[in-house]
């Protein structure tokens, strides 16, 4: 079987466009068909941070302070959201590889499709499941006593720069499953989505870490999105501090997400191309 995707038939670059997105459409049922199939992984993904916020804030909440008072809920509650962006990125990872290590990628190559297609049924997907897993999240805070004191538009800021970052780290895990080589290879990569998830402002006020670990923290694209989130939904922050980070926290939660789709958007979709070559 050829490794090498077949090229397209020569068309306007609008067909050739209107060809993508049914391809990526394609690419994208196929996925939701499987879940449909095999739901418990992905109900599990969608429970997960329940279990993290009700751990953290029923456990530990008590013993946190809130930086200018305030419920811990209120304050976790924000961060979870962008937690769970982040979780995402795991399920993107080892959908790709275990794909690539089935051979299923190469019979996707051989096929006359876009490989932009292919990457992007793949990120479609994991956005609809993104949005769905948000969605719960959202209800959970809800039902817990969370509430955006913001009003409805700056709300729906708040989730579509929640959004905005699982975009952007739908293609960091999409580029890793490609290059990882195998599913042990993601599995050990994984273990880094964790000191990245906690050396943030998602828990904690990074102004209670030493020095250059909370400096590292404020730079943290977790930490912009879930400041903006707080800020945004009306909820407790950490507080303006000295930072530049901080003080432009929705600024950098724009920025932050944009920089990662610029790199590597491109480049999954050229290592795509390059598999097998």
């Amino acid at each position: 079987m050829s490794t090498t995707t077949s090229p397209l038939p020569a068309k306007s670059p609008m067909s050739r466009f209107g060809w993508a997105l049914a391809d990526s459409w394609t690419i994208t049922l196929r996925d939701l068909n499987h879940w449909v199939r095999r739901p418990g992984p992905v109900v599990l993904g969608w429970f997960f941070p329940i279990m993290m916020v009700l751990m953290f804030g029923g456990l530990f909440g008590g013993a946190i302070g809130v930086p200018g008072g305030g419920g811990y809920f209120d304050f976790l509650i924000p961060g979870m959201f962008a937690m769970t962006m982040l979780f995402g990125l795991e399920s993107t990872m080892m959908a790709v590889t275990t794909d690539a290590a089935k051979g299923v990628t190469d019979r996707f190559r051989s096929m006359p499709m876009s490989a932009s297609a292919v990457v992007m049924g793949r990120g479609i997907a994991d956005m609809l499941n993104s949005v769905v897993g948000l969605a719960v999240m959202i209800v959970t805070g809800l039902l817990l006593g969370w509430r955006a004191g913001g009003g409805l538009p700056a709300a729906l800021a708040a989730v579509g720069l929640l959004l905005l970052l699982r975009f952007a780290l739908l293609w960091v895990g999409i580029y890793i499953g490609l290059v990882a080589g195998g599913p042990e290879v993601v599995t050990s990569v994984q273990i880094l989505v964790w000191p990245v998830g906690f050396l943030s402002s998602v828990f904690v006020d990074p102004a209670t870490m030493p020095g250059w670990l909370g400096a590292i923290a404020e730079w943290n694209p977790l930490s912009a999105t879930a400041t903006a989130a707080r800020g945004l939904f009306d909820n407790p922050g950490w507080g303006a501090g000295e930072s530049w980070a901080t003080q432009n926290a929705t600024l950098m939660a724009v920025v932050w997400p944009l920089l990662l789709i610029a790199v590597f958007l491109p480049l999954s979709t050229r290592t795509f191309r390059r598999l097998g070559g």
